[in-house]
């Protein structure tokens, strides 16, 4: 019988990392605003045909892997961009990111706010080598799980979207975690609890200068 390890965890300012993510992320805003409408209301998945019956089920919060590293938390940090385009509007990202203690990036949740724009995005981002077919999870606490297909990989890993909205933006406020589950390579659920504590503090707050955020990518 194999013994769970309680995942441990600690929270560091991982500016380098998350700087590095949101500026992919405002480069692609163009994107990501576009792509709002192929996620609304995303559902859940029809059942694969019955000629795969071993499709891996979908994980649950207490479906940790056993042996889950410890990992190591950024906090949340919002940042606010407007691109290059004259009367570009700005959007807003409050992020945050969960590492093993190696610095290996496991998941990166982003909450993406365009101005004046009704539409706002939940992206995660896992690590490359996630099985594809089987999309994406997430859950608050004990919540209604919502599912959503990924859209994209890059080098940094496959990235998934759901509509963020204003409902579930409060349930994040309110919150003690957004558990992400996936299917690991191995064809394994995984689930990795993200701390929902001073969500509603950074995004109901200013954002951070980026000219800071720079000088903490230096450090």
């Amino acid at each position: 019988m194999s013994h769970r390890r309680p995942m441990k965890c600690r929270v560091i300012f991982t500016a380098r990392a998350l700087g590095l993510a949101l500026g992919a992320l405002g480069a692609m805003a163009a994107l990501i605003v576009g792509a709002s409408h192929s996620v609304a209301q995303q559902g859940a998945p029809k059942a694969q045909p019955k000629a795969k019956p071993k499709a891996a089920p979908a994980p649950t919060p207490q479906a940790q892997q056993g042996g889950q590293p410890d990992l190591t938390y950024s906090f949340w940090t919002k940042v606010c961009q407007k691109g290059p385009e004259a009367n570009a509007k700005q959007v807003c990202f409050l992020a945050r990111d969960a590492r093993e203690e190696s610095g290996m990036p496991v998941v990166l949740v982003v909450l993406v706010e365009p101005e004046g724009d009704a539409k706002k995005l939940l992206r995660v981002t896992l690590p490359l080598g996630v099985s594809l077919q089987a999309g994406t999870r997430v859950i608050i606490d004990n919540g209604q799980p919502f599912t959503a297909p990924y859209v994209i990989c890059l080098s940094n890993g496959c990235m998934a979207e759901y509509e963020a909205s204003d409902e579930l933006i409060a349930k994040m406020k309110s919150g003690q975690n957004l558990h992400v589950q996936a299917i690991n390579g191995s064809r394994q659920p995984i689930s990795i609890p993200i701390p929902l504590a001073d969500f509603a503090k950074a995004h109901d707050g200013p954002p951070i200068d980026p000219k800071e955020l720079e000088q903490q990518e230096k450090k």
